[in-house]
Order: structure tokens, then C-alpha cells, then sequence
């Protein structure tokens, strides 16, 4: 989770290493992967960006043998109630959130839902054992399984935004085989649920010329419905967005991609900043030219986020088809076309 991304960043770096000429890690702990081009040097970057971290809970104090939690991140509060969590204190312990009863909240939650200061986590222990093997500050992370449902969907935590490094991967295989003149910097970012931090640091010190951040976007759904015009269809391709934050050319260019190669893609209006890593990159050193992929995704903060496999394959393919196709002058075609 956000500010502890150490334990998935180092099974990431285990596949990218195979996949790049240079792995690294930054000092503020996202990993970076990095392809070398076949451009004479020194060759124009595209940086391709999606964080991994994810939201969880932390330990806010004891309360006898449970437990007070804080927020790391944002949290939807509805679903935490019955959820099976781990506990990362002296050592890992299970155990499940629970909500104190009715009559016990703040008279103006009576009837409502239970906000994260007011769940608890029951570890089945005594309060002395609970004391001495879980410290205020000790994280505490989702334990709910993966679960394959119909229609080819898979429910799982963190996968926003575990979704978007594995679409990175997805296009650093497919260019396995190919031969891009740009150097292409693979970013799994850090505490972007927190502040977008990860992307700040890694954008400012990479300097690239042109970036793409990854990251999940709302998906329809049963619960949806009435908001079909603020959410994306499942299976049907990731978002490619649009608006201030993001580079109306590179929409267009990914756009035009997708169409030649036959890739759905839907388009996504983002009116203000995105509220992802590309709002950091955007304004990195003197500015970068960013585009913004989106993939649908339902119950976005709880524990069983939804999304199709099929359009984390397409996000990767997508990206792969653009960067074969950058051109060393590529940067010149940009401002042409702006103008």
C-alpha cells in the first residue's frame, strides 16, 4: 500500500528485469525499468507510468483486544464491515473488521454507515496479546482472495492500480520482438493514492519528453446505471482521456492508433485534473506532454474492484503500437499539429 510498496515492487522488478535493459529504484522507492531504443543517442524518452500502490488501513490504537484503524488512502466505508484483513505487526496476524452495534456510533451515524474511525479489527486475541504484537502505526491490508467471475472478470484487491503495471508489462512484451527508436521508461510509481508523490519525483528526475499515465477509471455496472455518462463499459477497451490536464494531440495520435489496429477504446471527457499520476507528470520541469489511459474498472477502494482482463491486454497492446511507431521528429509533429 501507499508508502509500503516494497514487497510488490520487488515481484514487479522480477519480471521487468527480463523485459529491459536497466532496472532501478528511485529514492522514493518506485521502480524504474528502462528500454533502450535503437535512435542515436541521445534519444527522446517516453515515460509510461502507473502507480502501485494501493489503499489500506493503518493502526490508530488500541481499543482491548481490537483494534482502531486510520485510513491510508481513500476508503469506502460501506463495504469494510465482515472483511477479512491482515494485520502486519511483529507478525502477520488475520483477522476481520467489524462494526461496533447501531446503538453504540455517533448519534448522527445511527441508522447509516459505520465510517472508518468507528471500525474496528477483531483479531481473535486477548487484549495483553493484542498489545504486544501489534503497534500503533503497523499497516494493515486487505485479505480478501482473487475471484474469477462469469463472464470473464476478475474481482480482486489493489487492482487499482496492479491493473495498469500489469498492462505495462503486457506492452514491454510486445516490444520484446519490435525495435522502437525511443527510449521507453517504465515507472511503477509510489503513493500516488496519497499525493501523486511516486510520479513528482520520477517525472522530474527522468526528464522525459513524452508520458502516458495508466491507471483505472469508473466502470458501469448494476450499481451504475443511472451514471452512464460518468462510466465505462467492461471488455469494451480502455478510456482514452481528454481535457485540460492531458495533450489533445497525443488523445488524437492514441486515438488514430487504436482505430488502425483495430483496438477498442472508448473516450473519457476529464474536465479538471485528472486525480492521477498525470497531473504530476504534466507539470514536471518545464512541462510534459502527457496522455491519460483509463481501464474500467467497478468498486473502485474496496476490496473486490472488478475488471476485464481483456482490456488490461488491450491497454498494453495499445501503448506497444504507439511507441513502434515514434518517429525521432516526433516531437516536431506535436507542435505542428498543436498549432
Amino acid at each position: 500500500m501507499s508508502g509500503h510498496e516494497h514487497p510488490v515492487r520487488d515481484v514487479i522488478a522480477g519480471v521487468w528485469r527480463d523485459l529491459s535493459d536497466e532496472v532501478r529504484v528511485d529514492p522514493l522507492g518506485s521502480l524504474i525499468a528502462i528500454r533502450n531504443g535503437r535512435g542515436r543517442k541521445p534519444r527522446p524518452k517516453i515515460m509510461l507510468a502507473a502507480h502501485m500502490d494501493n489503499i489500506g488501513l493503518m493502526v490508530a490504537g488500541h481499543a482491548g483486544e481490537f483494534l482502531r484503524v486510520s485510513a491510508i488512502g481513500g476508503i469506502d466505508a460501506r463495504v469494510m464491515p465482515g472483511q477479512p484483513v491482515t494485520v502486519h505487526g511483529r507478525r502477520d496476524l488475520p483477522g476481520l473488521v467489524v462494526a461496533p452495534p447501531d446503538f453504540l456510533l455517533p448519534s448522527a451515524q445511527r441508522g447509516g454507515v459505520a465510517l472508518v474511525p468507528e471500525l474496528l479489527i477483531d483479531l481473535g486475541l486477548g487484549a495483553a496479546e493484542v498489545a504486544a504484537q501489534v503497534r500503533v502505526g503497523d499497516v494493515v491490508s486487505f485479505a480478501q482472495p482473487p475471484v474469477a467471475l462469469n463472464g470473464g472478470l476478475l474481482a480482486s484487491p489493489a487492482l487499482d492500480n496492479r491493473a495498469s503495471v500489469a498492462a505495462v508489462t503486457v506492452c514491454l512484451e510486445a516490444l520484446a520482438d519490435r525495435s522502437p527508436v525511443w527510449d521507453v521508461l517504465a515507472v511503477a510509481t509510489t503513493q500516488e493514492e496519497v499525493g501523486l508523490y511516486g510520479a513528482q519525483t520520477a517525472a522530474y528526475a527522468l526528464a522525459p519528453q513524452l508520458a502516458i499515465a495508466i491507471d483505472v477509471t469508473f466502470g458501469t455496472g448494476p450499481a451504475a446505471r443511472d451514471f452512464a455518462d460518468r462510466t465505462y463499459e467492461l471488455g469494451k477497451g480502455p478510456t482514452i482521456a481528454f481535457g485540460p490536464n492531458l495533450h489533445p494531440v497525443l488523445y488524437k495520435h492514441l486515438s488514430d492508433c487504436a482505430e488502425r489496429g483495430g483496438l477498442p477504446y472508448q473516450s473519457e471527457p476529464v474536465a479538471a485534473h485528472s486525480g492521477t499520476d498525470a497531473r504530476a507528470i504534466q507539470i514536471a520541469r518545464e512541462g510534459v506532454p502527457c496522455a491519460l489511459l483509463g481501464i474500467p474498472l467497478r468498486n473502485m477502494h474496496t476490496p473486490v474492484e472488478v475488471v476485464h482482463p481483456q482490456d488490461v491486454y488491450t491497454t498494453g497492446r495499445l501503448m506497444a503500437d504507439f511507441i513502434a511507431g515514434l518517429t525521432p521528429d516526433y516531437l516536431g509533429r506535436l507542435a505542428r499539429e498543436l498549432d
